[in-house]
């Protein structure tokens, strides 16, 4: 038999809310359970726009090889070298934000790389997301749950969906 635990006891993505604070920045070490690996042909102009725009850090660098990103714990991104794609890719990243994050996020890209975003929008899931096409071409996604209503279209879509939300009997 499988334990049941609530979803947010083993994630660094807190509980949605309008003034839900981000978590600290993760500069700990960990084997990294999945990470993404980005090539670019310039290191230090895509750390600059992953760092300013996209609220990462420069963990760990080994210059001319390798840029070791992070923003919460488990949101690694590799910059390696490597030649950019002329189109944006098809397959795109998601990274967890707060609802708070999402217009300063868009502001900074922009300020960064005019028509970089798209969005934001509000998904039928329950999320807010603004997609980012990076100076590598990489389609990243930042996405910020929002309050779950059990009244609202978003819950009865995932009703429809078979998904059970946190506040339904049976749940």
């Amino acid at each position: 038999m499988s334990e049941t635990f609530h979803a947010f006891s083993v994630s660094p993505v807190p509980p949605p809310g309008p003034d839900t604070a981000p978590p600290e920045l993760f500069r700990g070490i960990y084997g990294m359970p999945m990470f993404v690996t980005v090539p670019t042909h310039d290191l230090e102009a895509s750390k600059a726009f992953w760092v300013d725009g996209l609220g990462f850090f420069d963990l760990y660098s080994v210059p001319g090889q390798v840029v070791h990103l992070r923003r919460w714990a488990f949101q690694d991104v590799l910059l390696v070298p490597g030649e950019r794609p002329e189109q944006a890719s098809a397959s795109s990243v998601s990274f967890s934000c707060v609802l708070n994050q999402i217009e300063d996020i868009v502001t900074a890209c922009e300020e960064q790389r005019p028509g970089s975003t798209t969005g934001p929008r509000q998904m039928p899931w329950g999320s807010v997301e603004v997609e980012v096409t990076t100076p590598e071409n990489a389609r990243v996604v930042m996405t910020a749950a929002r309050p779950y209503d059990p009244e609202s279209p978003e819950a009865r879509f995932l009703r429809e969906s078979g998904i059970e939300g946190p506040d339904t009997p049976g749940a």
